[in-house]
């Protein structure tokens, strides 16, 4: 992984699990969590790929073991989020966008659920029946609705972020040819606008010019 792409993704990282620890696990919701860090590992595995999706995934799970108030065994997340990680970089699309909100949405839901079953499934295997107590039924539905409620204020802005990070030296002149990886997702209707919109008028400027230049060229033809 570039030095770039691991400084950013160690600090969503840490804002994120900070964010879920001392904010979203005090809300008190029924049921499960809202998972700042789960979709932190999507925003970045959906830009990045699936190997640098694993790895974040790996460490951000590690993190999330260690931090208190950690009441599993270590390693436990992170297994979950490495597999997580890796299974959404390789919903990646070859060409870098996204032009429809349904992918993403999809791979959300589907990693809330995955995540969930997984950790359960983990969590019976080394004797943990915590989530008996709850409901796994519960837990499944709860954490696929309170994720894909904050995916949309999420997920766009940590991708805008990895492609600029990415593209760093490039962002501003290439902005208007390259569309940002999660574009598609926010001119679907999610109400942000996240992008360089001045490259977009750049081209349109660009391509008046060059139709006023060919019926110059027109005109002058006819003239002669």
């Amino acid at each position: 992984m570039r030095f770039n792409r691991m400084l950013l993704s160690a600090t969503l990282v840490v804002v994120a699990l900070v964010l879920q620890v001392s904010v979203l696990a005090r809300l008190q919701l029924p049921g499960a969590v809202p998972d700042l860090l789960l979709l932190t590992v999507l925003g970045l595995a959906l830009v990045y790929g699936h190997v640098s999706g694993a790895l974040i995934g790996f460490g951000a799970g590690l993190l999330a073991d260690l931090a208190p108030p950690a009441d599993h065994a270590v390693g436990r997340y992170a297994l979950v989020l490495c597999v997580i990680g890796y299974l959404a970089g390789l919903a990646k699309p070859e060409n870098g966008r996204l032009m429809s909100a349904v992918g993403p949405m999809f791979v959300v839901v589907g990693s809330a659920i995955g995540s969930t079953l997984l950790y359960a499934g983990v969590g019976a295997l080394v004797g943990d029946t915590a989530a008996r107590h709850v409901g796994l039924t519960s837990l499944l539905f709860t954490a696929a609705l309170y994720d894909l409620l904050l995916a949309p204020f999420t997920v766009p802005f940590i991708m805008a972020l990895a492609r600029r990070a990415d593209n760093d030296p490039l962002a501003e002149t290439n902005a208007a040819a390259k569309s940002d990886v999660s574009a598609g997702w926010l001119s679907s209707g999610t109400g942000l606008r996240i992008g360089n919109q001045r490259g977009g008028l750049r081209v349109k400027a660009a391509r008046a010019r060059v139709a006023r230049a060919g019926r110059i060229k027109v005109k002058g033809a006819k003239r002669l």
